[in-house]
């Protein structure tokens, strides 16, 4: 697979799935669409999954001009985003996000449903900034951040907007560890080879279990959070 803005590389059983459209890695529909098959194909190909973006950006979150033109294109971009954090969270061989930079918002969501997150050294910020945009951080969201981070972090991420640094950020959670830019994919491969050595099944039973309340907490809340969006579209974008 080898499409514009996903590209997909298949090595010894590791998949790379690197996101890149040459900006800031917007999740437009069209890119949700082909990260959904990626993930189809690895785990057809029962592949250890590796998902990174371009030099600086892992990704901006959603794409800002659909949002800003409203309609089903905007909720179906919503909802297929939000699903996607379940998709990763269920996936079952182990994830590895490899983030070369900014992440803000969604693309701090589908990071944090990796197994294991590695960040980059430098000037980067790391943040859900929706209460700062004038949006109620979304359910699907909450729970996600809920998930891995620690609680004096979770609340300063969620009700203030906070941006992290890297080093804060892994003391918050959102990384598990950090390396040098040049060395991210290094990392991220080694740990591929590592994990490679885990039993397949066990992971996978062990993972289902572990998440199962967090996976139907998230599809329980979509719906939900599409409503939230679709009212504050009728009200022409002002929260109340």
């Amino acid at each position: 697979m080898n499409a514009d803005l996903i590209q997909y590389d298949l090595q010894d059983g590791v998949a790379t799935i690197r996101i890149d459209d040459g900006k800031r890695n917007a999740l437009s529909p069209r890119v949700l669409r082909e990260i959904y098959r990626a993930l189809d194909q690895a785990e057809s190909d029962d592949a250890i999954v590796i998902i990174t973006g371009r030099e600086d950006v892992f990704s901006a979150g959603f794409d800002l001009n659909v949002m800003k033109r409203g309609g089903m294109h905007a909720l179906r971009m919503l909802g297929s985003g939000y699903a996607l954090t379940a998709r990763v969270l269920a996936y079952p061989r182990p994830v590895i996000a490899a983030c070369n930079g900014h992440a803000l918002a969604m693309g701090v969501f589908l990071m944090l449903s990796a197994d294991h997150v590695i960040g980059s050294r430098g000037d980067f910020k790391i943040a859900a900034n929706e209460v700062a945009l004038g949006l109620t951080m979304p359910r699907v969201a909450a729970a996600v951040l809920h998930h891995r981070l620690i609680p004096g972090a979770y609340q300063r991420a969620v009700t203030l907007s906070e941006y992290f640094n890297v080093e804060s950020a892994l003391g918050a959670g959102f990384f598990d560890e950090l390396t040098e830019p040049a060395a991210l994919m290094d990392r991220a491969n080694a740990l591929a080879e590592q994990f490679k050595r885990l039993d397949a099944q066990a992971h996978a039973k062990t993972k289902r279990r572990i998440r199962a309340r967090l996976i139907r907490k998230i599809r329980f809340s979509i719906p939900l959070d599409l409503l939230d969006a679709l009212l504050l579209a009728l009200r022409g974008g002002k929260p109340r």
